[in-house]
C-alpha cells in the first residue's frame, strides 16, 4: 500500500470528490437510521423494543447489522436484505439458464439489464420483509406491554410498509450511487458503515464496566490500587490480543495470492518487432472478498425469520421453535454440551461460507473468457498449450486456491463460536456475545482491505501524469 501516494491524490479534485460522496452518504444513512417508523410513540416504544429485541441472539446480530435500525425501530430497519436475496437470486439464475448467461456474458449492456431486473425483484421483496418485520414486532411487544402499541389502521399498516420498503429501496440507491460515484463496492461500504456505527457504545459499555470498582480495585504487587476492574481489565487485554491475532491473519488471508507468468510470442512485422515480453496474472486466494459471508448470513437469517413468523402467527409451533431454536446464532450459554442443536448455526455457516465462496468466484473470475483473451492476445502460460488447456489449468489453480481460502475463511468466522465453546468448557463463562463481535470483525476487516485496494488504484490513477 503506497500511502504517499493516497495522501498524495487526496490534492486531486475527483479524489476530494468521490470521498466527499462517500462521506456524505454515510451521513445520510446514519441520519435515515433514527427516523422511526410511524406507528406509536417513539421514544417508549423504542425502549420496549430494545429489551425485547437484546434478550435473542439473532435480535442483537440483526440489530448490529442494520446499524442499531431494528432498535429504533427505523425506516431502514428491513435494510439491504432485499438486495441482497435478489442479487443472489439473479446470479442463481445466471448460472442455471443459459439464456441469461448468454446475456450476462454480452458485456456492460447485458449486465445492466440483469441489474435493473435485481432492482426489480428487491421492490416486492422489500414489501414482504416489512409486513414480516412490522407482524413480528408488533406481536412480540404487544406480548409484554400491550399499552406500548395501539391497534393501527388500515392506512397506518399501509404507511409503515411503505416508508420501510422505500427505505429499502433508498439505501440500495445510495449503495449503487457509492460504487458508481465513490471508491469501492457501496453495499459492502454500507454494511460497514452499520457495525462501525455500534462501536462507540460497545466502547462506552466496556469503558463503564472496566471503571466499575464494587467487584475490587487492581492491586500492583501490593503496593497501590489502580481503580479500575482486574477481571474487566483482563478480558479486555485478552479479547485485544485475540483481535490482533485475527486481524493479522485476515490480512495475510486478504493479501495472498498465486501468480501466474504470462509470455507473449514475438512478432516482427516489416522492421519492428512485437511482444516477446513478460507479465503476471495474480489470483487471489480469497477473490470473492466479503461477499460470502454476506450471503451467509443473509441465507442464514432466513430460517430464524420464518420461525418468527409463525410462532407470532401461532402456527406449526414446533416448527416454530426448532427453526428460532436451530437457526440462533450460539453463545457460550448455549453450549451445554447436552444438545447438538447449538452446533447447527456454526457449522451451516461454516458449510455456507465454503459454498459461496466457490460460487461467487466462478462468477467474477470467467476461466474460459481469460483463456480467449489470452490467446487472441498471442499470450500463454509458459509449459501451458493456448486455449482450453489454458481454460483448464485456470480453472484447476483456481479452484486449489478457493480449497485453501473458503476453508481459511470459513473457519475465521468459526473462531467466535470456538473460543464461546472453551470459553463455557473450560471457564464456565455465559453469554460472552464474541459470535456477534466476531462477525462484525470479519465483515469490517475486509471490506476495510478491499476499500484501502479500490483506494489505492485510484490514486494511482489520479496521479499518474506526476510520474511522466
Amino acid at each position: 500500500m503506497n500511502w504517499k501516494t493516497i495522501f498524495k491524490s487526496f490534492k486531486n479534485r475527483d479524489m476530494q470528490k468521490r470521498l466527499l460522496i462517500i462521506v456524505g452518504i454515510i451521513a445520510i444513512y446514519r441520519f435515515l437510521a433514527h427516523i422511526p417508523v410511524p406507528l406509536a410513540e417513539p421514544t417508549k416504544f423504542k425502549e420496549i423494543v430494545e429489551n425485547v429485541i437484546n434478550s435473542t441472539n439473532f435480535g442483537g446480530f440483526m440489530n448490529l447489522i442494520s446499524g442499531g435500525a431494528l432498535t429504533s425501530f427505523s425506516i431502514i430497519l428491513v435494510g439491504l436484505s432485499p438486495y441482497i436475496t435478489a442479487s443472489i437470486i439473479t446470479q442463481l439464475l445466471t448460472k442455471a439458464i443459459p439464456r441469461l448467461e448468454e446475456l450476462h456474458n454480452d458485456g456492460e449492456s447485458g449486465r445492466r439489464k440483469i441489474n435493473q431486473w435485481t432492482r426489480m425483484i428487491t421492490v416486492p421483496l422489500a414489501i414482504l420483509q416489512s409486513i414480516a418485520y412490522i407482524f413480528i414486532l408488533r406481536q412480540t411487544v404487544l406480548a409484554g406491554n400491550a399499552a406500548a402499541l395501539p391497534d393501527a389502521s388500515t392506512m397506518s399498516w399501509v404507511v409503515a410498509v411503505t416508508a420501510m420498503s422505500a427505505g429499502s429501496v433508498v439505501l440500495m440507491w445510495l449503495g449503487e450511487l457509492i460504487t458508481e460515484q465513490g471508491i469501492g463496492n457501496g453495499i459492502s461500504m454500507l454494511i460497514f458503515a452499520s457495525i462501525i456505527s455500534q462501536l462507540p457504545q460497545t466502547v462506552s459499555t466496556l469503558g463503564q464496566s472496566l471503571v466499575d470498582t464494587s467487584g475490587g480495585k487492581l492491586n500492583v504487587f501490593g503496593w497501590f490500587d489502580i481503580p479500575v476492574n482486574p477481571v474487566v481489565l483482563a478480558v479486555s487485554a485478552g479479547m485485544i490480543v485475540g483481535g490482533v491475532i485475527v486481524l493479522f491473519l485476515l490480512v495475510k488471508i486478504n493479501e495472498g495470492q498465486r501468480i501466474v507468468t504470462i509470455n507473449y510470442a514475438k512478432r516482427v512485422r516489416g522492421n519492428s518487432s512485437y511482444g516477446g515480453v513478460k507479465s503476471i496474472l495474480p489470483m487471489k486466494l480469497i477473490a470473492a472478498g466479503v461477499i460470502p459471508v454476506i450471503f451467509a448470513i443473509a441465507f442464514l437469517s432466513l430460517p430464524a425469520f420464518v420461525g418468527q413468523i409463525l410462532k407470532s402467527a401461532h402456527t406449526a409451533p414446533e416448527l416454530a421453535n426448532n427453526l428460532t431454536t436451530w437457526f440462533q446464532a450460539p453463545n457460550s450459554g448455549t453450549f451445554t454440551g447436552e444438545t447438538w442443536q447449538a452446533f447447527i448455526y456454526p457449522v451451516t455457516y461454516f458449510l455456507l461460507v465454503v459454498g459461496f465462496t466457490y460460487f461467487y468466484t466462478s462468477i467474477i473470475f470467467n476461466s474460459k473468457e481469460i483463456s480467449e483473451n489470452l490467446q487472441k492476445q498471442g499470450g500463454f502460460i509458459e509449459g501451458v498449450r493456448p486455449g482450453k488447456a489454458t481454460e483448464v489449468y485456470l480453472n484447476k489453480t483456481v479452484n486449489r486456491l478457493n480449497l485453501f481460502g473458503s476453508i481459511s475463511l470459513g473457519l475465521i468466522a468459526m473462531l467466535p463460536f470456538i473460543a464461546d465453546f472453551l470459553l463455557y468448557t473450560f471457564a464456565g463463562v455465559q453469554n460472552s456475545n464474541l459470535s456477534i463481535s466476531g462477525t462484525g470483525l470479519l465483515i469490517v476487516v475486509t471490506v476495510a482491505l478491499e476499500s484501502l485496494r479500490q483506494l489505492n488504484s485510484r490514486a494511482l490513477m489520479v496521479t499518474y501524469d506526476e510520474y511522466e
